[in-house]
C-alpha cells in the first residue's frame, strides 16, 4: 500500500502505516479519537427495559428505595 492509502475513515487525514497494520484506521486528532459514549441497557422486573446513560442511576436501580448515595 501506499503512503496516501494510510487515510483516516472518518476525515480522511493520513494514519501512520504501523497504526494501520495494528488495526487502527483512525487517526489521533481529538475529533476522531473522541471514545463514544457509554450505554448499558437494565431489564427492570415486571417492568420495560431502560437505558442508562449515567452510572449513578444504575446502581440505584436494584437498591430496595432507589436511592443511592
Amino acid at each position: 500500500m501506499s503512503r496516501e492509502d494510510y487515510g483516516c475513515i472518518k476525515c480522511g487525514k493520513p494514519v501512520n502505516p504501523a497504526r494501520w497494520e495494528l488495526g487502527y484506521n483512525i487517526c489521533m486528532s481529538s475529533a476522531c479519537a473522541r471514545p463514544a459514549p457509554v450505554r448499558t441497557i437494565a431489564t427492570l422486573h415486571k417492568s420495560n427495559a431502560i437505558l442508562i446513560t449515567d452510572l449513578n442511576d444504575l446502581k440505584g436501580i436494584n437498591n430496595k428505595g432507589g436511592f443511592y448515595r
